[in-house]
């Protein structure tokens, strides 16, 4: 597979990515249909984030091995699955299959009367920012032990070892949890691209912290890709 192919998969898969996970965050988690409460809430947002990556892993998985993550590519690099020649082009295209995601959530959502992107635009944060107003070093722990969780499933899940066929559903749901577990802290990162997505199209000064949803899973996503070669040695699956 060229590698034009491959960034077009990765460019479309993130996009998805943050217009299923963040749409559903924006649109549907707290829909009130005159009283009557109809939005999906966390559990909801946390299942529609892992049904992007679920749903692109089978889609774009054979060519690109849908990444969807610049710490995702990272880690994969650093533990040997991945070629470091492909990894600054893999992170340009995610960068801008975000932003094309958020554009287009922006088109939508601010399509309803007294829109405003003062609350966030499903934004990441910390401090006055974070969901539940958590402090930059719960924020900085949860993100780098998520993500590290979220490389270790992955780096097992494709393993050549692991069973065939399988792997994008533990990767969903793992995504599924990490959002469950997190929501309320820092909005879920784990992914730079989804933050900076939404960061630049929120007025609400999270774009001064974007900073730290990339430091933080890019540090989660090494030590997660590292630990999982101590723990279950290298595999000969590259890709």
């Amino acid at each position: 597979m060229s590698l034009t192919n491959k960034l077009i998969a990765e460019c479309v898969g993130t996009m998805w990515l943050v217009l299923g996970g963040c749409g559903s965050a924006l649109l549907a988690a707290g829909f009130m249909d005159g009283q009557t409460h109809l939005g999906i809430g966390f559990v909801g947002v946390s299942l529609a984030f892992g049904l992007t990556v679920l749903t692109m892993a089978f889609a774009i998985g054979h060519i690109s091995g849908c990444h969807l993550n610049p710490a995702v590519s990272i880690g994969l690099m650093l533990g040997g699955r991945f070629s470091s020649k492909e990894l600054i082009p893999y992170i340009i295209a995610q960068v801008i299959g975000g932003l094309i995601g958020a554009a287009i959530l922006y088109l939508i959502a601010s399509g309803q009367s007294g829109f405003s992107t003062e609350a966030g635009f499903a934004a990441n944060g910390f401090g006055e920012l974070s969901p539940g107003k958590y402090s930059m070093v719960s924020v900085l722990v949860c993100e780098i032990v998520l993500t590290a969780v979220f490389l270790f499933v992955i780096m097992g899940s494709t393993d050549d070892r692991a069973p065939a066929g399988l792997a994008p559903v533990a990767i969903g749901l793992c995504l599924t949890l990490i959002h469950l577990i997190s929501i309320p802290v820092s909005n879920t990162s784990v992914n730079p691209a989804r933050s900076l997505a939404t960061a630049v199209f929120s007025s609400g000064g999270h774009l001064g912290q974007v900073w730290m949803f990339w430091v933080a899973p890019i540090v989660g996503a090494a030590i997660g890709a590292i630990l999982y070669n101590i723990t279950c040695g290298r595999s000969k699956k590259v890709g």
